[in-house]
């Protein structure tokens, strides 16, 4: 209640104040909208380490199908703001701030990289701040890891685009007939994937009438794991939100954009990031010397991570070890990395550009995809 009350009162001295100096317009939707994500992400697992570790060790997919109803209830949103907001998308541009980008073989590398540090850190960056809000301290390595990695994508970001990025074609899928073929073609595949699946979901046991009753809501809201289909389409719901209100979902922006305000203060970096920043749409790293609503966005997400998890009694300390520590920095690197080349991580590209009806989320998906299959079938999580 303390945490919720907290939330709510930043919330509304954000709104009154207009965010001013901290965020902006914004930033009390994106505070809010962040606590939506982390409340879902622990309650529903909303894991891609745990979901597809599932899904390739114990061939159970139930997990999948929180992302794949992410992604349907996300681009149902997204079309009807696009149809909004661009009613021709034929016309030969894109919209403005989705993030739709570059489709090279940058950014199958950097979705392979992220896809293997999510194996080794044992967990996306999304997936480290909410278990941050549960008590992982093997979370703060692997965050601390990240930076590095994001210091490593801005020092090598010019040769790689100049090589691979620059010129690539930017395919987004309703530029070719409309909205309504994307559309269909989109959730057309989804269904066939969720299809597919089926041979790997195992049968939920039927259950026992029950009285319903204080215990049982409790049980239901705190401490049972919240079903795939709901926590997916709660994700998908707040990510078009996000996009209507301010922008697409993403987590890396203010920690990349801190990251690179402090090399770029002490020299390290050059002048000008090539395409990073003119061009390019993503969850693009900015020199930054305050808050941002993305920040906010990220508070959100450990605090209702936190106030979901102390009602269920899963708050708890996890204490490091040195092997643990090494791995995850180690993993952290690589999705450090793999967000900045690949122009966003698994919320900012997998989910959002996706949702986008963008090629390059497809792609990046893939890839990560791939390479989480790689690392679990090699037990590189076990290192």
């Amino acid at each position: 209640m303390a945490i919720a009350l907290t939330l709510l009162g930043t919330a509304w001295w954000l709104g009154a104040t207009r965010g001013a100096g901290v965020g902006g317009s914004s930033a009390s939707f994106a505070l809010l909208a962040g606590a939506g994500l982390g409340i879902l992400f622990e309650r529903g697992r909303f894991c891609f380490f745990c979901i597809f570790r599932d899904a390739f060790e114990e061939k159970n997919t139930r997990g999948v199908y929180s992302v794949l109803t992410a992604l349907a209830v996300g681009t149902v949103g997204y079309v009807l703001i696009f149809s909004i907001r661009m009613p021709d998308p034929t016309s030969g541009n894109l919209p403005g701030q989705a993030h739709i980008g570059p489709v090279s073989l940058a950014l199958v590398a950097a979705g392979l990289a992220f896809g293997l540090g999510v194996v080794i850190s044992g967990g996306c960056i999304a997936g480290h701040l909410y278990r941050l809000g549960e008590g992982s301290l093997r979370a703060l390595p692997a965050l601390a890891g990240a930076v590095g990695g994001f210091g490593l994508g801005f020092a090598t970001w010019n040769p790689i685009y100049t090589h691979a990025i620059a010129g690539a074609p930017v395919p987004w899928l309703p530029s070719g007939g409309g909205y309504g073929i994307a559309t269909v073609l989109q959730l057309g595949v989804l269904v066939l994937i969720g299809v597919w699946l089926l041979r790997w979901n195992p049968p939920t046991p039927a259950r026992p009438a029950t009285r319903v009753t204080a215990q049982t809501v409790h049980r239901s809201v705190f401490v049972n794991r919240w079903p795939a289909l709901a926590t997916g389409a709660g994700v998908g719901v707040i990510g078009f939100l996000a996009f209507l209100r301010d922008q697409p979902l993403g987590v890396t922006s203010q920690l990349s954009g801190l990251t690179r305000t402090g090399l770029d203060s002490a020299g390290l970096l050059p002048h000008t990031l090539l395409g990073l920043d003119q061009t390019l749409r993503g969850c693009v790293a900015l020199v930054v010397d305050t808050i941002t609503s993305n920040g906010w966005l990220v508070a959100g997400i450990v605090a209702g991570s936190l106030a979901a998890a102390l009602p269920g009694r899963r708050f708890s300390i996890e204490p490091l070890t040195l092997r643990g520590t090494g791995t995850a920095v180690v993993g952290g690197v690589l999705l450090g990395w793999g967000a900045i080349i690949g122009l966003g991580c698994t919320v900012g590209v997998f989910l959002s550009g996706t949702q986008a009806l963008a090629a390059s989320g497809w792609v990046f998906a893939a890839a990560v995809v791939a390479a989480l299959g790689i690392g679990f079938r090699l037990g590189l999580h076990r290192v």
